[in-house]
């Protein structure tokens, strides 16, 4: 079973999709001293865009839908983000999530802003022909909004390279020419970039393994536990194993899989893409909850399946030496406090995961320049982007006494204003 990349982007928290992101970003603010001008500029979107997409379904009746972009900042570049469909869609999600894409591309350096959108529909229930007709109802709705010089949608949940595909057909047709770098994480034939399918994966491998680096950890000697096992959290898993890491815990919705000798991560990989993509039955391992995974006194622990799995419910069960999050917002505000005093180090979201928009600024760059890299050549450049990165949170953090998710956005947030400063934008 072939996985598709999906640009990982937090999900929307149950209270208030703002809070987590905002409460980060408000205290990194406060430790840079930006203005109070420069705050405000930094907090409201750019654009916000609200359009009603009337589509024709099966049954011959006309549905109105509502379709949402949001640019949160493109003062580094074309804005950047993924298209969601979902039933929950609304514009607080997308604002929360089109601002979260800002920080997660200028910490890791690649010149683009955020953007998100969304439709609020269920995809579950609509069939091929009726989800095609409304992504080209959006595409057109979007065709002053999207472009590759100034807002490049991408997959996001409920969303692939089908989708893709066809937001490329049709924004080329109102263009009159092929324009296939309007989006990425495109279909290979269509422009889409090897090495998109793991990258965040990869780069998860990346941030962990260069934060073993600064606390002297032998990756032959280190253990790993990793909690979900789709598109990220199997490849990393895979590539941990790899590079020697013992990884002795898996899980997937069906629950935890635990081995203390270590899981033979191939096997397990096999096993799910038979088994209609769930490690239910996996028995090269014993069967644990997927509480318990967390909870494991292994040196990684990698939460890569939903948002809010470290709770200050549970933070203080914890035993990793580190966190490195594959998944996002996998750890609520509130626990953050629990995990620092704990002296455990997490490799934040905004960071750790952005593998995945670092491979999709490549896809975009080798449109642009029509000439296909190489396997090699993408991931070569993809781990040095990574490397850079975490060093660069990692210096940032011993110079300010902060946290790494604390030093991320203030590395993000220095350089989008620094832009604005130079650029004199108001």
């Amino acid at each position: 079973m072939a996985m598709a990349y999906i640009e990982p982007a937090p999900i929307k928290d149950k209270e208030n999709p703002l809070e987590s992101m905002m409460s980060r970003f408000d205290a990194a603010a406060r430790l840079l001293g930006i203005s109070d001008e420069m705050y405000d500029i930094l907090k409201v979107p750019a654009r916000q865009v609200i359009v009603g997409l009337p589509v024709t379904m099966d049954n011959g009746a006309i549905k109105v839908f509502e379709g949402y972009r949001v640019i949160h900042s493109n003062i580094l570049g074309p804005a950047k983000g993924g298209i969601r469909l979902d039933p929950g869609v609304n514009l607080d999600e997308v604002r929360a999530l089109a601002a979260w894409m800002t920080w997660k591309c200028a910490v890791v350096d690649i010149p683009y802003g955020g953007a998100k959108g969304g439709i609020a529909c269920n995809p579950r229930e609509m069939s091929a022909g009726e989800i095609e007709r409304l992504i080209r109802q959006y595409t057109v709705a979007m065709l002053d909004v999207i472009g590759p010089d100034r807002d490049i949608p991408a997959p996001d949940m409920g969303t692939g390279p089908r989708e893709m595909a066809w937001i490329v057909d049709e924004y080329s047709k109102a263009k009159g020419m092929t324009v296939n770098n309007v989006v990425t994480g495109k279909p290979l034939v269509l422009g889409g970039s090897l090495g998109r399918t793991e990258a965040t994966g990869r780069g998860v491998t990346v941030a962990a393994l260069s934060a073993m680096d600064k606390l002297r950890m032998n990756p032959y000697r280190a253990t790993a536990a990793v909690q979900g096992f789709g598109n990220v959290g199997s490849f990393a898993a895979e590539l941990l194993h790899e590079r020697g890491v013992t990884v002795v815990a898996i899980s997937d919705i069906s629950g935890g899989y635990y081995n203390a000798s270590g899981i033979d991560i191939t096997a397990a990989v096999t096993y799910r893409n038979g088994n209609k993509g769930t490690l239910e039955g996996f028995s090269g391992a014993e069967k644990i909850s997927n509480e318990e995974l967390l909870s494991l006194a292994v040196d990684v622990l990698v939460p890569a399946a939903k948002e809010d799995v470290i709770t200050d419910d549970n933070a203080a069960s914890i035993q990793a030496r580190m966190i490195v999050e594959g998944a996002n917002g996998p750890t609520s505000a509130s626990a953050d406090e629990i995990i620092n005093s704990k002296g455990i180090l997490v490799v934040p979201d905004i960071l750790a995961n952005a593998g995945g928009v670092t491979v999709s600024y490549f896809e975009w760059v080798q449109n642009r320049i029509g000439y296909k890299w190489t396997l090699d050549r993408i991931n070569r450049r993809a781990d040095r982007v990574m490397k850079d990165a975490f060093d660069r949170v990692f210096e940032t953090s011993q110079r300010y006494q902060v946290p790494l998710r604390l030093a991320a956005y203030i590395v993000a947030i220095d350089k989008v204003s620094s832009t604005y400063k130079f650029r004199g934008g108001y």
